[in-house]
């Protein structure tokens, strides 16, 4: 559990900044970025498994129909994610990119209790509704049917599902996904070439450089998120999941000036309440059966 939690962290911390990433390639076409972040992804990641030995461990994939089909779905749900976000930092909503990772660890505990029958226990659920409550707070404040966020919040929580499903190697399964878009990044690539509206190959050799290390930059939270999901409950995964769109948030207002009003900064701290309420509650529920497995263990 700590070990995940750590992994966790990490992953979150990384996604939380990526805008700042994003926007240097302002002038750059969501769709054209996304097939260089899938294709650099595949070679970053060809090289960690080839650096661990592990290119023995595609032949299970290979053989098995049910980790093929898991694999497939998850590299599809995580590349029309990346689409969704690149599209919305380079289009000025950052926040709106903030609040679909809000929504996402709500989804997360709705997933678990359907289809992992994990039970909160009473604090836990306390904390899901305060959530919920500045969710809805700051949906109805946003104004408008927030599609971004949807749809984050919505392919990032299916991809943590089937990630959840897939027992297999981190980097392994990394690069099973990637392997999955591959061909629709270079059949784009094609495309861009043969239009003459590739924009990428034109950009100052420093800034390509940049763009190269998309795959880094995609992996390697990725890589901490397929190790945390291994070894934490889903839902306590999701909650975890804030520290990023708080990163995004402060960024969205502290660095691209984004208009944020007080009743977004009124959710915001509800969200962190719930947080506080969440651990609380997770933390005693652990100590509670700690206690239980000792009893009976003493009494059997």
């Amino acid at each position: 559990m700590n070990n995940g939690l750590i992994n966790a962290i990490i992953a979150y911390i990384m996604w939380g900044v990526l805008p700042l990433y994003w926007k240097l390639f302002n002038d750059v076409p969501a769709g054209e970025i996304l097939s260089h972040r899938v294709v650099w992804s595949f070679v970053f990641m060809g090289i960690l498994v080839t650096v661990q030995r592990r290119w023995g461990d595609m032949k299970r994939i290979v053989t098995s129909r049910s980790l093929l089909l898991s694999l497939t779905a998850s590299g599809l749900l995580i590349a029309a994610n990346w689409l969704i976000f690149i599209w919305a930092v380079n289009n000025n909503h950052v926040v709106e990119t903030s609040l679909g990772y809000y929504l996402n660890p709500l989804l997360n505990v709705l997933l678990a209790i359907v289809f992992l029958r994990e039970k909160p226990n009473r604090g836990q659920w306390l904390a899901i509704a305060v959530a919920g409550a500045a969710v809805l707070i700051i949906a109805i404040d946003y104004g408008r049917f927030p599609w971004v966020a949807i749809s984050l919040a919505a392919s990032f929580g299916l991809y943590g599902l089937a990630k959840k499903k897939i027992v297999l190697n981190a980097s392994v399964g990394l690069l099973s996904e990637t392997v999955v878009v591959l061909p629709i990044a270079l059949g784009y690539w094609i495309y861009l070439a043969s239009v003459g509206k590739a924009m990428a190959w034109t950009l100052p050799p420093s800034m390509f450089i940049e763009l190269l290390l998309s795959g880094v930059v995609t992996a390697l939270p990725l890589f901490f998120f397929a190790r945390a999901a291994a070894r934490m409950a889903f839902s306590t995964l999701g909650f975890v999941q804030y520290i990023g769109p708080t990163i995004m948030l402060l960024l969205s207002v502290f660095v691209f000036k984004e208009s944020v009003s007080t009743t977004l900064l009124v959710g915001f701290g509800l969200i962190w309440t719930a947080l506080v309420i969440y651990a609380v509650a997770s933390v005693r529920g652990t100590k509670v059966t700690k206690v239980n497995v000792h009893h009976d263990k003493t009494y059997v």
